[in-house]
């Protein structure tokens, strides 16, 4: 019995104990599902929300939250969404909240407006004396009234690179009377309107020389194309070959037009074809090509166009057969409004008699001596009243003879032949009977068209006259300024051809290199002001911090040899950059030695959109270019002029008696 009541409890504590692993297994398997159902059930109900920076951890029956809210608000309702799926006990915030951000300063910036009605001011400027000194500086500039002030200030420092935007800015406007200037410490951008090609030219190189370095700048400067009267062209071809005395064009197109024609006739080289207002009629371009192929069909020959008016003058050695069917071709090519003078010279000398004036201007004096046959006192006094004006007071001597007998219309060949001589830095006037010859040296490369359409105009049509100018580079006071980069691309020609070397390890400059720094001197000496960085370069061999003290010392000896030889070196900086700039290989002596140099490297070079680069030729005549650009040819911008046919009066009939 005893033995039998003893197995009977050890089975029914056995039970119990199975019956209790069994609840704590069944419990475990809940707590899991209920782990796993809700740790689900919080994820898409977020996601669903579009809160996707929280991580949830479902852990027992306990829901944690982890992560960093982007500000309290946020943290709370991502608490309350939870506690819509679980019960609130369950819940564990594990979340972070992120530091409020300071608040940003505000972007500065500022638009000035400079026209003839005034001066208009508009953006918003750092706190402090920046507003009153541009109120002062805007108000130096209009006089007479008020400067529009719509300036705003805010409280906050201004940002790296506000200050020399604003300067220049301000240099900006100070320097354009019709412009805008927007001003940011991210750059400026200025917009312009010059009076003329020369001046948009001579604002360019102001705005280059006040440009802080490293400032971003776009300029935008254009300028009207200019009126030419009369609207001139001559193409000439004598034993010197073919080519323009004068050349006008109302589009780019019709410039197109014209040069490729003078190109079919022979021209070479670089053609001067001004762009202006005041053609006769849109077929100027058709007119142009037609007399410039019949003057190529010829030996010799030379047309002219005033406006209008045609004159095609054929050497003495053309042949009758051959004269007149260019003639004739060209009077059926020149379209209605165009009217022809044509005339061919005759193989015999026929003397014109004695009758001649000529003047003759120096070149160093600016003196002009006039000596020849005028009609009588009055044209006398008139003549020299009239020089007196071109050349200026005491500038005149005059010596001429008095007779009656001059030609008809002498007045008037010797007042224009004046008028062209005017145009020339040193040359000779001759007028005779037979024609009018204009001959000397500019520095204007606008001189010869410009004595062309003087002697066109006042002759008149048919009448001949002969243009021989030379044009001389030394004389343009423009042309004599390089640009900066003629200033890089001549120092870069001098270290081509002469190096500077140091003495092993120093920075002394050998004496065997004093030509390269003499070379270098006459140079920069033509460039003042130029902004320039010397580098210093070594070759790979010692340290690198020994490398790039050598080469800062050898960059900054370059420098003061520079200064030493009264180089204006204002503009220009030393820096050594060591060997980090191999353009050799630095396993050979050969390849050290080229990396051992000096290098010039132009500084704060921005190209602007739309902005054209100034080259040798970037004093050209005003609205000239060189060869048009296939971009240009397509140009197709409406002629200005005339759509009709002007009808000319008819010559008044001659007195009788």
């Amino acid at each position: 019995m005893p033995s039998l009541r003893l197995s009977q409890t050890l089975l029914a504590w056995a039970a119990f104990v199975a019956a209790g692993l069994l609840f704590l297994l069944v419990a475990a398997i809940a707590s899991l599902v209920v782990e796993r159902i809700s740790g689900s059930a919080v994820r898409s109900r977020l996601l669903n929300e579009g809160i996707t920076w929280v991580e949830v951890r479902a852990e027992g029956l306990q829901i944690q939250l982890y992560g960093t809210a982007p500000n309290e608000a946020q943290r709370f309702h991502v608490v309350k969404l939870t506690g819509d799926m679980v019960e609130n006990s369950r819940i564990r915030d594990r979340m972070d909240v992120a530091p409020p951000k300071a608040f940003e300063p505000p972007k500065f910036s500022l638009e000035m407006l400079r026209n003839d009605d005034g001066i208009q001011l508009i953006g918003l400027l750092p706190d402090g004396a920046q507003r009153d000194d541009l109120l002062a500086k805007a108000q130096a500039l209009q006089v007479g009234s008020e400067v529009q002030n719509m300036i705003e200030t805010a409280a906050y420092p201004a940002p790296d690179g506000w200050q020399p935007a604003l300067d220049f800015g301000v240099a900006a406007l100070t320097m354009l009377p019709r412009s805008k200037v927007s001003v940011s410490p991210d750059g400026v951008a200025v917009t312009a309107i010059a009076a003329s090609d020369a001046e948009r030219r001579s604002f360019e190189a102001a705005l280059a020389g006040v440009r802080p370095e490293g400032l971003p700048v776009t300029v935008e400067i254009s300028a009207p194309r200019p009126v030419i009267t009369p609207f001139t062209l001559r193409f000439v071809k004598d034993a010197g070959g073919t080519r323009f005395d004068a050349c006008s064009a109302d589009t780019d197109k019709a410039r197109s037009r014209i040069v490729a024609a003078a190109r079919d006739a022979g021209v070479t080289g670089r053609i001067l074809c001004a762009v202006g207002l005041g053609v006769p009629t849109p077929s100027w371009a058709d007119a142009a090509a037609a007399g410039i192929a019949a003057v190529s069909a010829l030996s010799e020959a030379t047309i002219t166009f005033r406006d209008a008016d045609v004159t095609l003058e054929a050497g003495a050695g053309v042949s009758q057969a051959d004269f007149d069917r260019v003639v004739g071709d060209l009077t059926a090519t020149l379209p209605e409004v165009f009217s022809l003078d044509a005339k061919l010279a005759k193989s015999e000398t026929v003397q014109q008699g004695p009758a001649e004036f000529t003047a003759v201007l120096n070149g160093e004096t600016g003196r002009v001596e006039l000596r020849g046959r005028l009609t009588d006192e009055a044209q006398r006094d008139a003549v020299g009243a009239f020089a007196t004006s071109l050349f200026g007071t005491g500038k005149v001597y005059l010596a001429p003879r008095l007779d009656a007998e001059t030609p008809d219309g002498w007045p008037v060949r010797v007042l224009a032949g004046l008028e062209a001589l005017a145009q020339l830095k040193e040359g000779k006037l001759v007028v005779r009977a037979d024609a009018v010859t204009v001959s000397g040296v500019t520095g204007s490369q606008v001189a010869k068209a410009r004595i062309s359409q003087v002697l066109s105009d006042k002759l008149g049509q048919g009448q001949t006259f002969k243009v021989d100018v030379r044009y001389d580079e030394a004389l343009d006071p423009i042309a004599s300024v390089p640009t900066p980069q003629e200033c890089a691309e001549d120092v870069a020609d001098v270290l081509k051809r002469h190096k500077i070397k140091f003495a092993p390890q120093s920075a002394e400059i050998e004496g065997a290199s004093n030509a390269a720094i003499e070379a270098l001197t006459d140079v920069l000496k033509r460039c003042p002001g130029a902004r320039m960085e010397i580098q210093g370069h070594t070759d790979s061999q010692g340290s690198d911090g020994g490398n790039l003290s050598l080469s800062q010392a050898r960059a900054e000896a370059v420098l003061l040899a520079l200064q030493g030889r009264q180089v204006d070196v204002s503009g220009m900086s030393a820096k050594g950059y060591g060997e980090t700039q191999p353009i050799a290989d630095n396993a050979s002596e050969e390849g050290r030695e080229v990396n051992r140099r000096i290098d010039f490297v132009l500084a704060g070079v921005q190209k602007a959109a739309a902005a054209p680069q100034v080259g040798k030729d970037r004093d050209a005549a005003p609205a000239a270019s060189p060869e048009v650009s296939p971009e240009a040819a397509e140009d197709d911008s409406p002629s200005l002029a005339p759509k009709k046919i002007t009808v000319r009066p008819k010559p008044r009939p001659e007195k009788q008696g």
